[in-house]
């Protein structure tokens, strides 16, 4: 009998250490699908909620700590159980390294513990622990997170920058590839594309692959469609490309799922007054005079086309060939080959948290414009009465409803004011500068 007792021990103790993952395993569940259970209007309690459950797992770890210290496996289901939290935990970081020392070949302890060294601040530790679940076995959360990691690492150059870009963006691929059905791994490679796509000159591919990576995260996942980061980053890019409704209600969103967050509420609230702003000013009139406008008006002729005049003229599409100067009101939505806007700037505005330069320009028809030029220089800008010359313009109407309020006004979106003539010259190389746009990649 005491043989059969004696054999039967690892057993049990296995049973009991695979009841301990299945607890650990529903607290992150939890945490991930609060929304399943509860409703939006709860937001506010998740944190304290999961803290709750968080005491009550860990209770139930400790009443076997005693029998069960010195295995590996309780040390991971502990240091899981606390690394549910969002801050750093010293104790997490003791269980998790002796986990790991007792077992090398332990993946998801090497994984749980760079999660803790990254929210400790030690980006170092975290991509060592990453890379060296890597070499026990390529799995996807280690791929994911080394992701995020080499995105915030410091680098001694652009270069290095960009090559750490480019890396991070095979690391999120690869862990899509692994699972097509994990939620995270998408989010993560959206987030990737979009670093990419602020990084490699803004090509509008890499912009519809986030957001293609961001509606598939969603679309596979239930509870990626809760996560407030998600909302948040996605609506920086939506901002970005001039989507302005979806940013607002993604902002809005953001900020619902995650109340005591207050950046997705500032943002929201900036974009609005913006707006207010963009929309007040083209109504005013900028608010010049009347005998000013007419003086700023009567010296627009087309010699401000300037360089746009000669047939060695380049366009940015590399068009080759002068062009022909329009009124506003003849300009069509999207892309106007062939011609240029010609017109006077009649307000500037410098909003909190801008993507892009802003002013409003007048035609000889007294038709008025909003123009949105992206990557300037903090020093580039347009005074009142500067002649502005946009060569193949390409024009938006932009109809904006959010909440109780909606606005309605035509735009042009100028890329880089390296494409414009001011008062008949081109702009000098100074007056770009590539924008960098600020997402979180904290909580990915």
């Amino acid at each position: 009998m005491a043989e059969e007792e004696k054999s039967g021990e690892p057993v049990k103790d296995k049973n009991e250490l695979q009841i301990m993952k299945e607890l650990v395993d529903e607290l992150y569940n939890f945490r991930d699908c609060y929304f399943e259970t509860h409703s939006v209007e709860q937001a506010g309690r998740k944190q304290s909620d999961v803290a709750q459950e968080i005491e009550k797992t860990l209770k139930k770890l400790e009443e076997t700590e005693d029998h069960f210290k010195h295995k590996a496996e309780f040390l991971l289901q502990k240091g899981r159980c606390l690394n549910v939290a969002p801050d750093f935990s010293a104790v997490a970081e003791e269980c998790l390294s002796r986990a790991v020392k007792l077992e090398p070949g332990l993946v998801e302890g090497w994984n749980t513990l760079g999660e803790q060294y990254w929210k400790k601040g030690d980006l170092i530790g975290a991509k060592n622990c990453f890379t060296g679940a890597l070499q026990q076995s390529k799995n996807k959360v280690s791929l994911r997170n080394l992701s995020m990691v080499l995105r915030q690492l410091p680098v001694a150059d652009s270069a290095a920058h960009d090559k750490q870009v480019m890396e991070s963006v095979d690391m999120a691929r690869q862990a899509v590839q692994l699972d097509v059905t994990d939620g995270t791994s998408w989010y993560i490679l959206g987030n990737a594309y979009v670093s990419l796509f602020f990084t490699c000159g803004q090509n509008p591919q890499l912009s519809q692959q986030a957001l293609s990576a961001y509606a598939q995260s969603e679309k596979v996942d239930r509870a990626a469609s809760c996560y407030p980061e998600l909302h948040f980053n996605r609506s920086t890019l939506f901002q970005y490309e001039e989507m302005f409704s979806s940013a607002l209600g993604g902002y809005s969103r953001a900020a619902a799922l995650d109340p005591g967050w207050e950046e997705p509420l500032e943002r929201e609230r900036q974009l609005l007054e913006y707006l207010r702003k963009v929309t007040e000013l083209i109504q005013n009139k900028g608010k010049v005079k009347a005998r000013r406008l007419r003086t700023m008006l009567s010296n627009l002729s087309t010699s401000a086309l300037g360089p746009c005049s000669s047939p060695q003229f380049r366009s940015p599409t590399g068009r080759v060939g002068s062009l022909e100067p329009r009124t506003l009101s003849s300009l069509t939505h999207g892309h106007n080959a062939g011609v240029a806007a010609l017109g006077k700037v009649v307000f500037s505005l410098a909003s909190e948290g801008r993507m892009a330069f802003t002013f409003g320009m007048v035609d000889s028809e007294e038709t008025y414009i909003v123009v949105m030029v992206y990557n300037t220089a903090d020093s580039w800008g347009v005074l009142i009465g500067d002649t502005v010359v946009i060569p193949e313009p390409q024009v938006k109407r932009n109809s904006i409803t959010h909440k109780d309020e909606s606005f309605d006004f035509r735009s042009i979106r100028v890329d880089s004011p390296l494409l414009l003539i001011v008062n008949g010259k081109k702009q000098n190389v100074q007056s770009q500068i590539a924008a960098s746009v600020s997402y979180k990649p904290q909580s990915e």
